[in-house]
């Protein structure tokens, strides 16, 4: 289902400190990204929503949903949508000059998409991006001491020419469950997983080995109880690094 214009992504803000880099880089792990661009007004999304769900708890991925809402007009109101996501996917379909934005579309380490129902298809892409990726791999670690975690950023390997990028910092929840009475899916109940709720910079990379220290409580009182951090170039670029890990929290409403 295609979309119809291109927004700049305005990111939201969140408490945050640096810390001195550490003596040594960080252990190596090649994490693949997938971002899921789904609705809850699109009748093809919900096989692409559940297959997150197996994605989501494999090891070496950091799965996340994103809900849109340039389809809101059909009839339902997506209640985990935001502007920022819908504008998000435009901006990958921009940097890769295709301009191919559709739901169910994933987005794999942040330089190529397939149809998010397709698990075949989403393999051989994760297969081959982390193979292209793999020369300029930045570690991404995070250790916890009390109330702190620290994030280390590798520093940039030889192949790597382009030695700018951000952090991203983002909050999700593991599962959200939605009854869905209006639309495409109307009767309909549809579970989501990791689904992504706010997005922010914390820090700006340069290839150099870096540490950022975040306040666990203070992530914590967000009332998610997940949360991913990519290392990304530009807007709409690769996917250097990611990590992610678990916060404890309260228990919300999901709308």
């Amino acid at each position: 289902m295609p979309a119809s214009r291109f927004l700049a992504c305005v990111p939201i803000l969140l408490f945050l400190f640096a810390a001195p880099a550490s003596a040594s880089d960080p252990a190596p792990g090649n994490v693949s990204v997938l971002e899921l661009f789904t609705s809850q007004g699109c009748s093809s999304c919900p096989p692409a929503d559940a297959l997150m769900g197996e994605f989501s708890k494999q090891p070496g991925l950091v799965a996340l949903t994103y809900a849109v809402d340039y389809w809101d007009y059909l009839g339902w109101k997506d209640t985990l949508a935001k502007p920022a996501y819908s504008r998000r996917q435009r901006a990958y379909a921009v940097a890769r000059a295709d301009r191919n934005v559709y739901t169910p579309q994933v987005i794999i380490n942040g330089i190529t998409h397939a149809v998010g129902s397709r698990k075949s298809q989403i393999d051989s892409r994760i297969a081959s991006t982390s193979k292209k990726l793999r020369p300029i791999h930045v570690p991404v670690q995070i250790t916890e001491t009390g109330d702190k975690l620290t994030v280390t950023l590798g520093k940039a390997p030889d192949a790597l020419t382009d030695r700018q990028a951000t952090l991203w910092l983002v909050l999700y929840q593991s599962s959200v469950e939605v009854k869905i009475t209006r639309g495409e899916n109307r009767g309909r109940k549809i579970t989501y997983h990791n689904v992504v709720r706010e997005m922010t910079p914390a820090g700006m990379w340069d290839g150099a080995m870096k540490t950022i220290d975040l306040s666990k409580s203070a992530l914590s009182q967000s009332g998610y109880d997940g949360f991913a951090l990519l290392l990304q170039q530009k807007t709409g670029g690769a996917i250097l690094g990611a990590a992610r890990g678990a916060l404890p929290v309260l228990k919300m409403s999901n709308m």
